[in-house]
């Protein structure tokens, strides 16, 4: 799917032309049971955060737990359900199987647990050789974390497109770099060595240690990065809206799910305007103008996508009221 197609008018083949149009809701992700992550993500200022809270609210009308887990250093969950979340797993108010949490893939590894009395700042300066290992290990112990909280189903509302890619390489840049730490491990016998006559508070630490640490976590993202490429368990929702550069951004993001070997099916498309037929709102019919050329590319190019179109209200969306009712265009077409 040429990328530059996004310009003129995409995909006309007679063949496209006979397939049938696919259900445009939700529906096939509530109905999936099999699925165990859930990603959703797009161009900054889409609805990424409404998105993913209105899909955690659907998955807990029919899942036994979910958890919703916001990615994006610039929080946005607690805004939108109305309550403040931390790094701890806390239960939405209204429900009994909902969670959120907000945390940051790729804080600094001296934040996170000791390993064995052995101080993880030596561990960072051990991987600081390898570019990219630093964060990459810090969403390591997250996916770690996360997934000993054996939720059923875990929504990631994700950073914007850039920094989302770079979180989804981190398996493979982590299983790359902890191989080669791997295949260093005959040398830290001197370091360790030297290390414990300038460090007594290492104490009986040895490099056994360090090494059963980067073992297990190897272990880890070699599972999850397993799942990450199984649909059956992973799946990736776009979001964006009928404008130019969002539409181009999607496509540049599902390119690179292909490359990744992701599975993503469905694409909403946020703050589609309904106004009546005979709106006399110039502004209005301008603005429809310009979003149905956008949308027909969409239906073009993404004829085998569910495409879930939802329209932009005229109040915002905050709070689990709110959710609720714009939820439900998620799983039943708008009309006007």
């Amino acid at each position: 799917r040429p990328l530059l197609n996004l310009l003129p008018s995409a995909m006309a083949d007679d063949d496209m032309d006979a397939l049938e149009p696919l259900d445009p809701t939700v529906q096939n992700i509530l109905d999936q049971r099999s699925l165990k992550w859930i990603f959703v993500g797009g161009k900054g200022g889409v609805g990424k955060t409404t998105s993913s809270s209105c899909l955690s609210v659907l998955l807990a009308k029919c899942r036994r737990s979910v958890l919703i887990v916001s990615t994006d250093p610039a929080h946005n969950l607690s805004d939108a359900f109305g309550q403040k979340f931390t790094k701890t797993p806390t239960l939405v108010n209204g429900f009994e199987n909902l969670f959120g949490m907000e945390v940051d893939p790729t804080v600094e590894i001296e934040e996170q647990d000791i390993v064995e009395g052995i101080d993880t700042s030596m561990l960072s300066e051990l991987t600081s050789a390898i570019p990219g290992i630093d964060e990459a290990m810090s969403f390591g112990e997250l996916m770690k974390h996360v997934q000993s909280m054996e939720y059923e189903v875990i929504v990631f509302d994700t950073a914007p497109t850039g920094h989302t890619l770079r979180l989804l390489s981190f398996p493979a840049v982590l299983e790359k770099g902890l191989n080669k730490l791997m295949q260093m491990k005959s040398r830290f016998s001197s370091l360790f060595a030297q290390m414990k006559t300038m460090m007594p508070q290492l104490g009986d630490a040895s490099e056994d240690a360090l090494i059963g640490k980067l073992e297990a976590m190897k272990k880890v993202i070699e599972t999850v990065g397993a799942q990450f490429k199984n649909p059956d368990l992973t799946t990736f929702i776009c979001v964006c809206i009928p404008e130019f550069l969002s539409l181009y951004e999607t496509e540049r993001l599902i390119q690179e799910l292909n490359k990744q070997g992701m599975d993503c099916h469905c694409i909403l498309v946020n703050q589609m305007l309904f106004p009546p037929k005979d709106s006399q709102c110039n502004l209005c019919c301008a603005r429809v103008k310009m979003q149905k050329k956008y949308v027909d590319q969409i239906d073009d190019l993404y004829e085998d996508f569910h495409v879930v179109k939802v329209p932009l209200l005229p109040n915002e969306v905050r709070g689990v009221p709110a959710l609720h009712e714009i939820s439900q265009h998620f799983v039943k077409p708008y009309s006007v």
